[in-house]
């Protein structure tokens, strides 16, 4: 099972390819997506390019992003909200199921606490995946969504098979 993370954003998007081979997760590719500045809505339409060229490089199987979550300002609420859109169009477009994790939950399946912080999960996902070098935190957290849901859908597929015949 080959699964994206999509860690949006309107300025940098962070992405990662994970795949799980038996037991065994392995490090396919990550990435980060600059949209600088500019109007949002060419940002917006520089990242659905972007998005769709991860797509079509990496195949993945299914994907996964950072669930919206509401800080004090309002109006980054609202960017992030119209680039986890563009994001999830993109993806759906492209004939994938989604999951959606909150970053606490996210932070919890990778760091084993709901508090770490963004070096922490980028150690730890570097650790995880073998990686020599600790990727830049938006792909660092694109990798961990992406590690997260695999987890979970290997958690859904056991559940489905039932207890194991003794």
């Amino acid at each position: 099972m080959r699964v994206l993370g999509i860690d949006p954003g309107t300025r940098s998007c962070g992405w990662g390819v994970v795949e799980r081979v038996g037991s065994r997760l392995a490090h396919v590719a990550h990435g980060t997506i600059r949209l600088g500045e500019g109007e949002l809505a060419g940002r917006l339409v520089a990242l659905e390019g972007e998005v769709v060229e991860v797509l079509a490089a990496w195949s993945p199987e299914s994907a996964a992003i950072e669930a919206m979550f509401f800080g004090k300002n309002a109006e980054s609420a609202a960017k992030l909200a119209h680039a986890r859109g563009v994001v999830m169009l993109a993806l759906r477009r492209a004939g994938l199921e989604l999951g959606e994790y909150p970053p606490a939950r996210v932070k919890s399946a990778v760091a084993a606490t709901g508090q770490a912080d963004k070096n922490q999960i980028a150690r730890v996902v570097a650790m995880m995946l073998g990686l020599k070098e600790t990727p830049q935190s938006d792909a660092a957290d694109a990798l961990a969504l992406a590690i997260t849901h695999t987890s979970a859908l290997a958690f859904a597929g056991a559940l489905k098979r039932g207890p194991s015949s003794r």
